[in-house]
């Protein structure tokens, strides 16, 4: 972290915090310190703790949108029903192990009621993104006659909203990653099963 910008530092110590003690267990010093300045010199980069806070979201927003792939989805819809569930696990594996989206995962958890913003935060990138993300795959291989026509959007609701419950249960329980893996795994099987069109190695 030493080797990176003052800005970037200092948001990296903000999420480190907030991540572990919430936005209200932590003052500007105390990120100061984290990110290996004196409190006042922090002034010199942002406007105080709210400032930082919502530098961090647009920080996290940004990562979250390049490592899932969101801007990416036009060029890789899956040719198969197969190649949807390995697709789909890359992005798990990502969602899961990315250490600045599992921080924010606990940040939203904790901040959701706090802030009108990240509330409606924890609602885009927990449900309505990803349902609109896989909408667009799913519209796209009914297209191609891989997937049965239905309604693409109810699709995308029945293929991501259990897999946000299970995540959650990782992030509370990470000694059931396993587990966890195993069931989202299941569930894009049957899902295949279900509502593919083409025989499937599952």
């Amino acid at each position: 972290m030493k080797d990176m910008p003052t800005k970037e530092r200092i948001l990296y110590a903000a999420l480190d915090l907030i991540s572990e003690k919430g936005y209200d267990g932590v003052g500007v010093d105390l990120i100061a310190e984290n990110a290996g300045l004196k409190g006042p010199s922090l002034y010199r980069h942002y406007k105080g703790k709210e400032d930082i806070f919502h530098s961090l979201i647009d920080m996290v927003e940004s990562h979250y949108i390049e490592g899932f792939g969101f801007k990416n989805t036009q060029e890789k819809f899956p040719e198969s029903m197969d190649d949807l569930i390995e697709n789909a696990m890359g992005r798990i594996q990502f969602t899961m192990h990315d250490d600045v989206i599992r921080k924010t995962r606990r940040i939203l958890a904790m901040e959701q009621f706090r802030s009108e913003r990240m509330a409606e935060l924890t609602t885009r990138y927990h449900l309505e993104n990803l349902q609109e993300f896989y909408a667009d795959i799913f519209a796209e291989m009914m297209g191609k006659g891989v997937l049965k026509q239905d309604d693409p959007k109810y699709l995308a609701l029945e293929f991501v909203a259990p897999v946000t419950l299970l995540i959650h249960i990782y992030d509370r329980q990470p000694e059931r990653e396993t587990e966890v893996l195993e069931r989202i795994r299941k569930h894009f099987e049957h899902f295949a099963k279900v509502y593919g069109k083409e025989k499937s190695a599952c």
